[in-house]
């Protein structure tokens, strides 16, 4: 805390002594509005200059600026900004007192009329007025707010309290979530919940958070996806459901990646890959209508129509076509890495064909993909829960759905055949022991379940969070995020 900080403090502190000295709360248990400012501009916006009403509100919020000894107080509630007109001649003795003890960030509720002042400024005449909750800390200046990313960050209160933008994104946020829901109410989906503590990893490739369960006297992860606890619902007979929560993955932190993340996961029954990849598009057009009334997105210098036809190609089509190589033309790592190095892409960690395809992608491809697009039929070796492509047994059906450069989601045809999906997870196995930590784990009680017959499945992915941060144009996750993760303070 600062010592510019730590004076203002300690005047608000006096002034809230002064307060409780003479037998006044500012930390009343309730208050009730009967008014809220947007409401009142809309309303009275015909009010002429210089007209009183007769007509009476009470309306609370924060004090954002305070002028004249009190006398004018811009008030910011929920929905917006309305003035307090104070003057002596309707306010009594005790209230003109508080008056004195005010501070900007103050939370005020005041009772009046309604008027609009000779400057033509909507008012509330107060005839009443009371602090409900003193606040001790001074508020950034108003003009540059918190300048610094961190604080922002760290302060994301006092972010929502000074910068509008960052209140109204977060708002958006939450109108996609609810607009997502809505979406698959309307086509018949059951929103369910699964666990969060799971004891075997699985249903994405990641490196997890452990933690231990002191009664059990057992590690259990934080998961990573709720993906085979869905399909578990599904082989139970729930042929369409859905579900909105949070994962977590020990992953580094960038414009697009936080630890934990708000993940959208679906199935259904008796469908395929290319149900979702007529589903997505639909999803993000619903949403796009709801929130933003129009299918047009503006990001960055970019427009985005989304209403028209989703491209789909091939990863190794888009490959070719941005990196100038063919990587089916290689069969086998060794010459893989050797094609990646031609054209400047380091391949040399990766273990598999698989994983140069995606390396390449990452380097070469994906930044480029500005209108959206589908990214088809990814290699198997990356894709262990995903069911082998019909026409190329070095594929499967699994796409990821690409816009503004950044993957939003993805979508499967899920694996049904419980032997194929033990063979797939004995590979994932040995490359856990062979070093690589996001390999996924053997889940003996999965493949139980698919042993119990799992119908043809079509299941889906998508982030929240990147969702938002396309919807809202924000610069990076950490803007849709209410609290995103951070370094400790040093």
């Amino acid at each position: 805390m600062s010592t510019e900080t730590n004076i203002h403090r300690e005047s608000r502190l006096a002034k809230l002594r002064t307060l409780q000295e003479k037998g006044y709360n500012p930390y009343p248990y309730k208050f009730e509005p009967t008014a809220y400012a947007a409401d009142l501009q809309e309303k009275y916006k015909d009010l002429e200059v210089g007209a009183d009403t007769e007509d009476r509100v009470t309306v609370a919020g924060r004090a954002m600026a305070v002028r004249n000894s009190g006398m004018f107080i811009d008030l910011k509630d929920t929905t917006g900004k309305i003035q307090v007109f104070c003057h002596k001649n309707h306010l009594n003795e005790n209230d003109l007192e508080l008056l004195k003890c005010l501070d900007v960030g103050d939370l005020v509720g005041v009772t009046g009329y309604i008027r609009r002042t000779p400057r033509g400024e909507l008012s509330v005449a107060a005839e009443k007025f009371d602090i409900i909750s003193k606040s001790l800390q001074p508020l950034p200046e108003k003009f540059h707010g918190l300048t610094d990313m961190e604080a922002r960050y760290r302060q994301r209160y006092v972010d929502f309290i000074i910068n509008d933008d960052a209140k109204e994104i977060f708002k958006k946020r939450c109108q996609i979530t609810s607009a997502i829901r809505r979406y698959f109410e309307q086509h018949g989906f059951l929103e369910v919940e699964t666990p969060m503590l799971h004891p075997i990893m699985g249903g994405a490739n990641a490196k997890p958070f452990i933690t231990h369960h002191n009664t059990l006297d057992m590690d259990l992860y934080l998961r990573i996806a709720p993906e085979l606890y869905l399909k578990r619902l599904v082989v139970g007979g729930f042929d369409k459901v859905f579900e909105i929560g949070r994962n977590f993955r020990n992953e580094g932190i960038d414009k697009s990646h936080n630890p934990e993340f708000t993940a959208l996961e679906a199935y259904q029954a008796y469908a395929d890959y290319n149900t979702m990849a007529d589903l997505i598009p639909d999803l993000l057009r619903f949403v796009a209508k709801e929130v933003l009334g129009t299918t047009v997105v503006k990001f960055g210098e970019h427009e985005i129509d989304i209403a028209k036809p989703f491209a789909r190609k091939s990863i190794v089509d888009l490959v070719k076509e941005y990196a100038g190589i063919d990587l089916m033309e290689a069969q086998d790592v060794y010459r893989a890495r050797e094609m990646a190095s031609s054209i400047g892409v380091d391949a040399s960690d990766c273990a598999s064909w698989g994983k140069v395809v995606q390396e390449v992608f990452d380097q070469k491809v994906e930044h480029n993909l500005i209108d959206p697009v589908l990214v088809m039929d990814m290699p198997k070796d990356v894709s262990p829960l995903a069911k082998t492509h019909r026409s190329n047994p070095r594929l499967v059906e699994h796409f990821d759905a690409y816009i503004a450069g950044m993957e939003l989601g993805c979508a499967y045809s899920e694996l049904s055949n419980p032997l194929e999906q033990k063979e797939r997870f004995d590979a994932q196995a040995e490359a856990r022991e062979a070093g690589d930590e996001e390999a996924q784990m053997f889940d003996e009680d999965f493949i139980n379940a698919l042993e119990n017959a799992f119908p043809p499945t079509g299941g889906m992915g998508m982030g929240i969070d990147r969702l938002a941060i396309f919807f809202t144009g924000a610069d990076t996750i950490r803007d849709v995020i209410a609290f995103p993760t951070l370094r400790k303070r040093d």
